[in-house]
């Protein structure tokens, strides 16, 4: 079994913009390559040999129905891409592009080595993944994160799709489920899937969906930052992809302005909820400050407003109490949005409560923050292990909608549906990413990975980034290849770079096995 894959190495970049390598579609009567046109119901408008595949639909243009999308054309198979912004707006996004990014700029960790999100990254890198490519091109300095221009980065994503031949991009909202002649379908509409899909999803399920929220964090402008009372420092001095160490703005405080802080956010007003909204949860990962807050008053000092990892430089300054972090967020270094700072507090009283934090006084805000509701299957229940929906298999899933948590995750799920639905359309059956991957783990989890509650309590999956815990164990090495006893407290570390290599090794030969 194979087909032609696009290699990473044969993703190009020209003047920063992405330019994806087309494959060669057949010529008209010796004329120039002429790319196939379809309609939203798959009819193509060009005809011609190449369009003797059915397309595949994505719909839903984010993180996960762009790289699925993108795989799907990687292996000569054509794509329909509907994406219903502009013609249908969210509250959350700001844009008309794909893989807009509405939250945090950041995919995280980009450690490889003993983070379980920056192995990811990497296994997506080998795959040749869009997301990452796009990331990677359009990085920002963040410690040892990988944070991303988030306008530079939807553009380079939108760029390599419009300019694909075997993309269409089709500009609707699908409001139910695909008709009967689609019969290959990715939904990818994550978090924010519109109403009228997500009833029919439901109806379709016979399950139904659980939600949870996302909020997002506040981004100030750089020159309303008072540099005489913040300081560039990343935690420890790290220096991750594009950085120097120095890679973000710290504004410390003392225990009383900690303090008052804390009480200002308890007494904030916040943002009511409908009845139907009141009892969705938050995912963790994403909790607003003034809910951490609401756990004890030194959550947030051991969340993200910890201050350890850092030394304020300022003649006479205190050790601090607490600090916040702000990261940058675009190439031009004139947006930083506060690190960890979701909020659902109401916009006047963010502004007022913000400019309590010492060097944030007279800040000016280029975005507040806010809250969307997120919706997603009980995939273990409803999904098979190629992401197909049990009831109807013609449908696949992916991104958040699956129940995985994160833009890494996400793209990492529409990567693997995407190369699901295309190996189906060649007649094969693309084996699964082995467990010991993250790529396999993440799946495992989704799709079969969760134990179910045994008593009559409410459903108990939930959204979940990648990490260590979802991977088949190994047992730490005592020694080094050198022989060298491993102290007991770096055995950890030890066992992360042990499942780090094994998870390399394993994706490389799943997709030499595709190559092959």
């Amino acid at each position: 079994m194979g087909w032609d894959w696009y290699e990473p190495s044969e993703i190009r970049w020209y003047d920063a913009q992405f330019v994806p390598p087309p494959p060669t579609p057949p010529r008209d009567g010796g004329g120039e390559a002429r790319r196939p046109r379809f309609n939203a119901s798959g009819k193509c408008s060009r005809p011609h040999g190449m369009t003797k595949t059915q397309p595949i639909h994505v719909i839903g243009g984010g993180l996960a129905g762009s790289e699925a999308a993108w795989q799907i054309a990687g292996a000569g198979v054509p794509v329909i891409l509907h994406e219903m912004r502009p013609v249908r707006r969210t509250d959350a996004h700001h844009t008309d592009g794909l893989a807009e990014l509405v939250c945090s700029n950041s995919f995280r960790s980009d450690d490889a080595a003993t983070n379980a999100v920056g192995l990811l990254h990497e296994e997506l890198r080998r795959a040749g993944s869009l997301i990452l490519a796009a990331g990677d091109a359009h990085k920002l300095p963040a410690g040892g994160a990988l944070a991303v221009d988030r306008d530079a980065f939807s553009v380079a994503v939108t760029r390599a799709l419009d300019g694909h031949p075997l993309v269409t991009i089709v500009r609707e909202e699908v409001g139910r489920l695909p008709p009967a002649d689609w019969s290959s379908v990715i939904v990818a509409t994550g978090p924010l899937t519109s109403p009228a899909l997500a009833a029919a999803i439901i109806a379709a399920t016979g399950e139904g969906n659980l939600a949870f929220f996302d909020a997002i964090a506040p981004i100030v402008h750089y020159d309303s930052i008072d540099q005489t009372k913040a300081w560039r420092q990343s935690r420890y001095d790290k220096a991750g992809p594009g950085g120097t160490g120095a890679d973000y703005l710290n504004c410390p405080m003392s225990k009383q302005e900690y303090e008052a802080f804390v009480d200002a956010l308890l007494a904030g007003e916040k943002t009511s909820f409908k009845d139907w909204e009141a009892s969705t949860p938050y995912f963790d990962g994403c909790l607003p400050i003034e809910v951490m807050a609401e756990r004890g008053r030194e959550t947030l000092r051991f969340g993200p407003m910890k201050p350890v990892g850092l030394t304020n430089p300022h003649p006479g300054s205190a050790r601090p109490y607490a600090v916040v972090q702000l990261r940058q967020d675009n190439a031009l270094a004139t947006l930083w949005n506060i690190v960890g700072f979701q909020t659902k507090l109401k916009h006047a009283e963010q502004v007022r409560i913000l400019r309590l934090i010492p060097g944030l006084e007279k800040a000016e805000f280029a975005r507040l923050g806010g809250l969307h509701r997120n919706t997603y299957l009980n995939s273990p229940k409803l999904l098979d292990p190629s992401l197909r929906l049990k009831a109807d298999p013609r449908l696949r899933f992916a991104g958040q909608i699956t129940g995985c948590e994160g833009y890494v995750e996400s793209a990492a799920v529409g990567l693997l549906a995407g190369r699901f639905a295309a190996a189906e359309r060649h007649g094969a059956t693309l084996p699964l990413p082995p467990p010991t991957t993250a790529l396999g783990a993440l799946l495992g989890y989704i799709t079969g990975g969760h134990i179910e509650t045994i008593d009559a309590g409410p459903r108990s999956f939930q959204p979940m980034n990648v990490n260590w815990g979802l991977f088949p164990p190994v047992e730490p090495p005592a020694r080094t290849a050198d022989g060298r006893r491993i102290p007991g407290k770096e055995r950890g570390l030890a066992r992360k770079r042990v499942m780090s290599a094994r998870a390399l090794a394993d994706v490389d030969a799943w997709l030499a096995a595709q190559a092959g």
